[in-house]
């Protein structure tokens, strides 16, 4: 991943919407945005799921079953779930996502709720940047098998303790009783990864974290992995399978003595954010100062 900002000043003609799981934290700023991309002479576009989220709110914006693969600009009003859905699924495209926070951290969002009016007015003039963030790719058969955050195995709710392994450039590294474990980008490291006491890892850090969720051990410690070693994930042969989950979706399961590769991927998602706005930044407003 690149940690460079580069700039954009291209106006947006064409922008995919995203909104938050809950239609009435967004729905009045839906409207307005709405406003906004007709003064700009920008024309927005939403899945079927919008529409029906948002009715009579959502009227103007153009309904498409098969979302455009590359317009100008994905547009978010919601929290990081939100905004890793869209990172998702214009992985790899250029896509620029540009966020409003209307989530709890919303560490992934270029502007606040309360900056909506100036933020739309910039995102619509291309008046941001755009940082690339890299990915974890997974060995599934779903439609984007890759986490921007973290991929995660865990144990299914009421089920057994979990008994699971990794391994890099062939070699055993951890083997403990767990909850799951979780693998992580630095995007990701400040949520699931830093949760289990994990490192935060700055935007433009080669590599990923991987730590045991709840292990049963006092030795268990997370680890930071370069980037071309691939993490082999195996699940102990006689234990129940564990649910894989790819930026808090779940996709899949690794089966009792199955194992799966996780591999570090460049340039995955596109990420906006205002001039001037840096990953250290982003640490000290939404989580306070490390240290006084």
């Amino acid at each position: 991943m690149s940690a460079d900002a580069v700039k954009t000043r291209a106006a947006v003609k064409t922008a995919v919407v995203f909104t938050h799981t809950h239609p009435e934290q967004t729905r009045d700023a839906l409207r307005e945005t709405v406003d906004a991309a007709a003064k700009n002479g920008c024309k927005l576009i939403a899945g079927p799921q919008e529409h029906e989220k948002h009715g009579a709110a959502c009227a103007a914006v153009e309904q498409a079953v098969e979302l455009p693969e590359r317009p100008d600009l994905c547009l978010v009003l919601g929290g990081d779930g939100t905004i890793l859905q869209a990172l998702r699924h214009y992985a790899r495209s250029g896509v620029p996502v540009f966020a409003v926070n209307f989530g709890t951290v919303g560490f992934l969002a270029a502007v606040e709720r309360d900056e909506l009016g100036p933020g739309l007015e910039r995102a619509f003039a291309g008046d941001f940047e755009v940082v690339t963030l890299p990915g974890l790719s997974v060995e599934l058969d779903t439609q984007r098998p890759v986490a921007l955050n973290d991929v995660s195995f865990i144990r299914p709710p009421h089920g057994r303790v979990a008994e699971l392994s990794y391994r890099l450039v062939g070699q055993e590294v951890g083997h403990v009783r767990c909850d799951g474990l979780v693998a992580a980008t630095p995007a990701g490291s400040t949520g699931y990864s830093l949760a289990n006491q994990g490192p935060i890892l700055a935007w433009g850090v080669e590599g990923y974290v991987v730590s045991f969720i709840a292990p049963h051990t006092l030795t268990a410690r997370p680890l930071v992995v370069a980037p071309d070693d691939v993490l082999c994930v195996a699940n102990q042969a006689g234990r129940e399978a564990v649910d894989v989950v790819l930026d808090g979706e779940p996709v899949g399961r690794l089966a009792s003595g199955a194992e799966m590769d996780v591999a570090f991927s460049h340039e995955v998602g596109t990420l906006a954010q205002l001039p001037g706005s840096t990953f250290y930044r982003r640490i000290r407003e939404k989580f306070g100062r490390l240290a006084h």
